[in-house]
């Protein structure tokens, strides 16, 4: 079956190409020719890893298959695009949109390798025509000296185009093949001046060349040229200039012999823009973009000073889930070409970097106040919905802006700053433009370089658990203690779980980070039960993600802990925030149900920050409450804050009503344990009593003010 797709396919290709090509082969012939080379392509595009250089074997292979026509390539590149992926299609469940890119990447590379032979191939013409157009030099000098019979045969026969002038520059002969070149006998080239026939797209040093020449300070010399034809288009030629000196050795002639080369350039300059522009949108695509950015941040550059805007669309996934591709395809078509009226300046530029990523760049002194001015006009240019089959799609877009002066930074170092600062407007509701801020970009990298140690840290043992005692108020004896993670990082030392938990959640290492607390932490319990010189058994309280409350296995890892520590479940608190628990409904309560009826005990953690309904608090399957500490604070002083008093005293009199414990953070003094014991609160955690430390301080605790111990 798949032979039979790849001949289908090799059919259409040789079907679509073939009337575009010089070679002396029927269809049926050629179509022999491409099967091969239909089946490099397939292999390269199923192949892992993915690699598109036989891409450019197979562009190679086409052009010495004599597939040279100007019009060849984009047949090629069109069977390529339409039918590759459709008959050779992607195995399994390997996504579409993955070997779709793959089928550019490889057009990209056939389309290199195709220009690669083509021009090493007409670079070996130019060759034969040069030895030839030499051998046609030596004849003209030898016939200038002894028949002019004969130089006008070889002028006049000659295949290339043929001008004679003296040193003055005045042109005084050409033959038929450069008349026919220049098109036109309106304005003939000869009597005109070599002065005169100066072109915007000369080369710099071109009339540098040709002053030395024709001092005598060089024999020939040899450019690629534009000329205009007498109707106005361009001529472009492979030009020779050489100088004809007389028997005495002084300057006489210039001999100009040339070639027509306008069809390989063209060829060359479409070849250029498909590797420099979006397929897609038409607009300047990743390569181009470097490039002009490159450019602009050298060190002494012209344009002196940049700026960058750097815009993501809001919600694109959304519409492609939703509406499918080709419909998100049409949306990006219609952003970009509002996106493109922005660059309203000579020194603006918007390209597409890919996806729903575009790019903008301005330069010049005033680069710090246009690129804000750009920003606004393009935000402006996506209000109106974009209309498509019939329905209105609004756009929105989240814009990081760069601008600074060429030669502080390089290219990866403002693209990074530009994405960091989108994403912060993202983060701030997007649909905005944020300008670029060091100390932001530094936090964001900081995070950024954190995330990725993170698995190594696991594996390698730097984390560590430190515990802080819960006491009973009405006899100050300890109760258990709370497990809090540490990670010792190798640069910046110990890290609190502010520093890391958020990023664990986003990654998803939170799950086993949190299975290897709870182990360690079991592991302790079952340690302090063990030993005689507890009075009481302790328990331990272990904080629970929301990611880890969302895992399947919780329950089940659970229970294997604390069997595997030999402990049993009522020396187990899980503690859960009051917000990961607003709105949840019973099933995802089922975990912590199942786990409160084996015996473990439920805390809601951090209680009275989340603004839940207290009424919530019935159908929740939690033992205790911790109060948060913000509602203590004013019982720190002397008199207490009777706000405060009131609130707790309320908070604490519904957990009885309701059958649950208080637990209080943040006791730092002996008079606030005071009146949050009389008000009736069972436990206290603070620095009254001890700071987060070693397990064995917990045998050793210091009753000490905490009012008197300095703060780190």
């Amino acid at each position: 079956m798949q032979e039979e797709r790849l001949r289908r396919f090799a059919a259409l290709w040789s079907r679509a190409v073939h009337p575009a090509t010089s070679a002396p082969l029927s269809r049926t012939e050629f179509e022999q020719y491409l099967l091969p080379l239909a089946g490099r392509l397939r292999d390269a595009l199923h192949a892992q890893p993915f690699d598109p250089a036989p891409g450019a074997e197979v562009g190679a292979e086409l052009v010495r298959g004599h597939c040279t026509d100007p019009e060849a390539l984009p047949l090629i590149l069109g069977a390529v695009d339409a039918y590759l992926v459709l008959y050779c299609p992607p195995d399994g469940g390997a996504p579409a949109d993955e070997y779709r890119a793959r089928c550019t990447r490889l057009q990209h590379s056939l389309a290199a390798g195709f220009a690669r032979e083509l021009r090493e191939r007409t670079l070996a013409e130019q060759e034969a025509i040069s030895r030839a157009a030499l051998t046609a030099q030596a004849e003209t000098e030898q016939a200038l000296h002894t028949s002019e019979e004969r130089f006008r045969a070889v002028f006049e026969g000659a295949a290339i185009g043929v001008g004679i002038a003296d040193v003055e520059g005045n042109i005084t002969d050409v033959n038929d093949a450069l008349v026919r070149m220049f098109g036109s006998l309106d304005s003939p080239v000869a009597g005109r001046n070599v002065g005169e026939l100066v072109h915007p797209d000369d080369a710099p040093e071109v009339w540098g060349l040709y002053a030395e020449l024709v001092r005598g300070d060089r024999d020939h010399y040899r450019v690629e040229k534009p000329y205009y034809r007498g109707d106005g288009s361009v001529l472009w030629t492979d030009l020779t200039v050489s100088l004809l000196r007389d028997a005495a050795g002084r300057p006489q002639y210039q001999l100009a012999m040339m070639e027509d080369i306008t069809e390989r350039r063209l060829l060359h300059e479409r070849l250029r823009h498909q590797a420099t522009h979006d397929d897609l949108t038409g607009l300047p695509n990743r390569t181009l973009f470097f490039e002009r950015l490159g450019s602009t941040l050298e060190p002494g550059s012209p344009h002196g000073h940049f700026g960058l805007c750097y815009l993501d669309l809001d919600g694109f996934k959304a519409v492609n889930d939703s509406l499918g591709h080709a419909v998100g395809d049409q949306l990006l078509v219609a952003v970009a070409e509002r996106l493109r009226r922005c660059a309203t300046a000579p020194h603006e530029l918007v390209a597409r970097l890919g996806g729903d990523e575009f790019v903008a760049l301005t330069s010049g002194p005033a680069a710090q106040r246009d690129v804000t001015a750009l920003a606004h006009r393009m935000l402006t240019a996506l209000t109106d919905p974009v209309r498509l089959d019939g329905r209105d799609l609004s756009v929105r877009a989240s814009i990081g802006i760069v601008a600074g002066r060429a030669g502080e930074a390089d290219a990866a170092e403002v693209l990074r700053s530009a994405d960091i600062t989108m994403y912060r407007a993202k983060a701030a509701g997007g649909n905005r433009y944020e300008l670029a801020d060091a100390d932001s970009d530094a936090r964001t990298i900081a995070r950024h370089d954190l995330t990725n140690c993170l698995p190594g840290a696991l594996e390698n043992g730097e984390f560590f658990i430190e515990y802080q005692p819960l006491v009973r108020l009405s006899d100050g004896t300890v109760r258990g203690a709370e497990a809090l993670v540490r990670w010792l990082h190798p640069v910046h030392g110990v890290l609190g779980p502010d520093q890391f938990i958020p990023l664990a959640e986003s990654t998803g290492l939170i799950v086993p980070l949190g299975r290897w607390v709870l182990e360690e932490a079991a592991r302790q319990a079952r340690a302090w039960r063990n030993d005689g010189r507890c009075r009481v058994p302790l328990r331990v309280n272990v904080n629970l993600s929301p990611s880890q409350l969302r895992y399947p296995a919780l329950v089940a890892e659970t229970v294997a802990v604390l069997d595997n520590a030999g402990l049993d479940p009522s020396a187990l608190c899980l503690e859960v925030t009051e917000s990961a628990l607003i709105g949840a409904d019973e099933e995802q309560l089922r975990p912590l149900r199942q786990l409160a009826d084996l015996g473990v005990d439920i805390a809601l953690d951090d209680f009275g920050t989340g603004y839940s309904n207290l009424a919530y608090l019935r159908r929740l399957p939690v033992s205790t409450l911790k109060l948060d500490r913000s509602f203590t604070r004013g019982m720190q002083c002397v008199p207490a804050d009777p706000v405060d008093v009131k609130i707790v005293e309320g908070i604490v009199s519904l957990a009885h009503t309701l059958d649950l414990s208080v637990t209080v953070e943040g006791v730092e003094t002996g008079t606030q344990a005071d009146r949050l014991r009389i008000l009736g609160c069972e436990t206290g955690q603070g620095w009254y009593y001890a700071r987060p430390g070693p397990p064995e301080r917990l045998h050793a605790l210091s009753l000490a003010d905490a009012a008197s111990c300095p703060r780190n």
